[in-house]
């Protein structure tokens, strides 16, 4: 099996697979090299299963140790602990100086005064001032100590490993950790299969994939039957579906098999420009602009087919939605060369391209009048050109002349549109009760919208009768980015916002009541502080999976650990900085902690030193320690993270660069060590950016806000001070946005309960909460009652005594088919079957049960 198809299995199913190479006579037994690999396993926070360690106990020594080496491996890969963690300042945080204002005077002085062969300006003595390589600069032996400095003390560079400034650094003692939660691995048997169930999953998605998981999906792909019966009947997310579709169709293996399922799978012109994009090395996505692949003349006729057989209206949309695009497109498709055999492709691009009767020759202008004709509501004549008639222009039209029954009427075609622009419709009807008109498009049409826009449409209307709320967008692209706004609009009757969510949420229960059925669902109610998964496609990969917008409790600890590394590009000196801006609870600016202000307070934010290059291979470290407790007591409400690149070099060319945060439990006793138990986040920086914000900390109450924000830069060299109130405007706005009653998967996990189960358990605080539906008690009904926790027909107190709420989880799921639906993994209940969500890894994940992604439980809505 190759090493990335079993890193990518280790990653999404925790599966490890052993070779045969099994035990020789004479053999030593495996037991010492064995518990070895459970000790550095367990040190990274991952656990053997029963199967597995048997699997393993069966190798023969040099079997165990390279199965041991490649799982070690991909394991530090995924934390990011197989780089070289050295931060500039050695004994970091013990060795930073509180007065970064003197430090940086020193180093000026030695920098303009410094001479070689005389005495130091800094101290005067005689023959200890020396060049460091590979910068040069002249630095004093005696007032620059080589044991903690692993840059150049001038300049911060990295200094070459063999240069004689470098000194072994003392022997530090251990540093103690917090424990993390544990992730058992599981033993896998079948590679092929598991390939096929994990790529399954991905392509169940309801929602744009990731860039991990698009590059996941590619990985997959390899290792697929060379016939096409693993291939799912539907692909839900369109970009997802030409994603898969090139890239077998780039495959000479699979070519020829999924030319001849194009026809039925490409619904859409933009499919086609999707699957041509893939074809020519490019994103579904349709964000980047390859240079156009030519086809094979066989393959170009079957598209010009694919075109032909669509309905003219949407398929002149379709192209003037991608006008440049679909240019280049008809350049390699030649649709006037075909226009006998596909006249409705013919006049579309004749459409498209603006194309005068004149300019062409008689038979393709006869084409193209007559098809014209035929299709009076896509297209109308001008003289001798032919221009647009679409629906788009029909339902702004309505909208302009006030005619709202109209537009609900076209909007009734296309639910997906209508729950886009239902806050129009409902502004447009005026302060009554919803208009008849459109009630009766909800109630008959919902069925036809997907998962995203039925959800996003609930999200929205929660928060349209409270009045003042500022509206936050986020732009389609590589990266995430957010501009804001306050919202001018009237606030809707509360009563119309009630009548129609409450048919968003009838619609929305009843697709779920079609789903497999449960014994019981256990729910968490910390899942009201996820947000449901709107579009990943923008995601950074990162360690836990945290839903844009998503609250989380900070891990246990005293000290929260942030952490950048980075490698530059060859012949590029490329200097990212991680920086912690803090405000008080109005979103005033309090201070920072940076290159430029190492110690924050009374060291209640230390900075580990600013390194400015990072050569291969060993990269270059920063740090920056936060003190909750001081914070707190120093009057700081948050803390917003940021990784600067100080010279405006973009990340996506590094080839190496990721950040995130460790949890240790104390003030006393850090050291520099990067502790893989400790990590709890890290994700990639990633794309065309240079600023990018992954929280907002909320130090009093321990708790994060997961943003995953990139900001536009600023000319020149990016620093905290350079973008603080930027920083503070957004922070405020997206703590706002993220915080105003969206959709949550607590709502969705709610859903799932009352709709495929009649009896529910809720974990809150130090009690279980139990609901059994009542007779006669409708889904809706029961769904409220559990959402809102009204009334439990049952309480069952727990303590930490008794085991606390993962004992109560898993007495109450024992023997069952269950729905668990966590924030975290600790609860392992025995003996059951179903289906699990959790958001941190945990004990669960080893217990036999289906898991699932928050993409997934949205997928079910389809």
């Amino acid at each position: 099996m190759s090493p990335s198809l079993s890193s990518v299995l280790l990653r999404r199913l925790r599966t490890v697979y052993v070779g045969e190479a099994g035990r020789r006579p004479g053999d030593p037994p495996p037991t010492t090299g064995l518990v070895a690999l459970e000790a550095e396993l367990l040190d990274r926070g991952f656990a053997l299963t029963p199967a597995l360690h048997t699997a393993l106990a069966s190798l023969g020594p040099t079997g165990l140790a390279d199965a041991g080496k490649q799982l070690v491996r991909h394991i530090d890969a995924e934390l990011g602990a197989d780089r070289t963690h050295m931060p500039l300042f050695r004994s970091f945080p013990a060795s930073v100086p509180d007065d970064t204002l003197q430090l940086y005077v020193d180093r000026v002085f030695t920098l303009l005064f410094q001479w070689p062969h005389q005495p130091c300006v800094l101290c005067s003595t005689v023959g200890s001032v020396r060049p460091v390589a590979p910068c040069a600069h002249l630095v004093c032996r005696e007032c620059w100590d080589g044991a903690d400095y692993s840059g150049c003390p001038i300049c911060h560079r990295r200094t070459a490993d063999d240069d004689p400034f470098l000194k072994p650094s003392p022997p530090g003692r251990p540093v103690e950790t917090a424990a993390g939660p544990v992730q058992p691995l599981v033993l896998g048997t079948d590679a092929a299969a598991d390939a096929v169930r994990a790529l399954g999953r991905l392509l169940a998605r309801r929602t744009p994939l990731s860039p991990e998981d698009r590059e996941d999906v590619a990985s997959l792909l390899d290792h697929t039957p060379a016939g096409l019966g693993w291939l799912p009947e539907e692909i839900p997310v369109r970009e997802t579906k030409a994603l898969v579709l090139g890239t077998l169709l780039r495959d000479r293996r699979t070519r020829d098999a999924v030319r001849e399922v194009l026809p039925e799978r490409l619904t859409t012109a933009t499919d086609v420009l999707r699957l041509l994009a893939v074809w020519s090395g490019g994103g579904a996505d349709l964000l980047d602009t390859p240079r156009n692949r030519s086809l094979p003349r066989g393959l170009r006729r079957e598209l010009l087919a694919v075109l032909d057989g669509l309905s003219p209206t949407s398929l002149v949309e379709d192209l003037l939605r991608h006008p440049e695009r679909w240019k280049r497109a008809g350049e390699t498709l030649h649709p006037n060369e075909q226009h006998a055999r596909h006249p409705r492709a013919a006049l579309a691009f004749a459409v498209l391209r603006a194309t005068h009767l004149s300019t062409v020759t008689k038979p393709l202008a006869a084409t193209l009048a007559r098809t014209a004709a035929e299709h009076p509501r896509a297209v109308r004549a001008d003289g001798a050109l032919f221009k647009a008639d679409t629906w788009t222009g029909r339902v702004e039209q309505a909208f302009a002349a006030g005619d709202t029954d109209t537009a609900i009427a076209l909007l009734a075609r296309r639910p997906g549109t209508l729950l886009r622009r239902l806050d129009h419709v409902l502004r447009a009807a005026g302060d009554g009760e919803p208009p008849h008109a459109l009630v009766e498009a909800l109630e008959s049409g919902l069925a036809g919208a997907g998962p995203g826009p039925l959800l996003a449409a609930l999200g929205r209307l929660r928060i349209r009768d409270v009045p003042g709320a500022r509206r936050v967008f986020f732009p389609r692209g590589r990266v995430t980015h957010s501009f804001t706004l306050d919202d001018t609009r009237p606030p809707l009757p509360a009563a119309t916002v009630a009548r129609v969510c409450a048919l968003l949420e009838r619609e929305v229960l009843r697709r779920l009541s079609a789903a497999s059925r449960f014994d019981l669902a256990v729910l968490d109610e910390g899942l009201a502080a996820l947000a449901v998964p709107a579009s990943e496609s923008a995601a950074a990969k990162a360690l836990v999976a945290v839903p844009r917008g998503s609250t989380q409790h900070l891990p246990e600890g005293e000290v929260l650990r942030m952490f950048l590394h980075w490698t530059q590009p060859p012949a590029t000196t490329v200097d990212l900085d991680l920086s912690v801006a803090f405000f008080d609870a109005d979103w005033k600016y309090t201070g920072l902690c940076d290159y430029t202000n190492l110690v924050h307070g009374d060291r209640l934010a230390v900075h580990s030193g600013d390194l400015t290059s990072a050569p291969a291979p060993r990269g270059a470290s920063e740090y920056a320690d936060l003190d909750l407790r001081g914070l707190t007591a120093a009057g700081v409400r948050f803390a917003m993270p940021v990784v600067f690149s100080y010279n405006n070099v973009p990340f996506e060319l590094l080839p190496d660069a990721f950040a995130g945060f460790m949890a240790l439990p104390s003030v006393e006793g850090r050291g520099a060590h990067f502790d893989a138990r400790t990590v709890r986040q890290r994700y990639d920086l990633i794309g065309h950016s240079r600023v990018h914000v992954p929280m907002v900390v909320d130090v009093a109450r321990r708790t994060f806000l997961w943003t995953d924000l990139h900001l536009p830069p600023s000319h020149g060299h990016h620093s905290v001070a350079r973008h603080v109130d930027e920083l503070g405007r957004a922070g405020r706005d997206l703590y706002q946005y993220f915080s105003s009653g969206r959709t949550t998967l607590w709502d969705l996990a709610v859903w799932h309960a009352a709709a495929r189960t009649d009896e529910v358990a809720v974990s809150r605080g130090d009690a279980l909460l139990r609901y059994r539906r009542a007779a006669g008690e409708d889904t809706a009904a029961f769904a409220d009652r559990i959402r809102v926790l009204r009334t439990p027909d049952e309480k069952e107190p727990h303590s930490a005594e008794d085991g606390g709420a993962v004992a109560a989880t898993e007495r109450t799921a024992a023997g069952k088919r269950v729905l668990l639906a966590l924030v975290s993994g600790d609860a392992a209940p025995e003996r059951v079957s179903g289906t699990v969500y959790r958001l941190l890894p945990g004990p669960v994940d080893g217990c036999g049960l289906d898991r699932v992604t928050a993409g997934d439980l949205v997928a079910a809505l389809g």
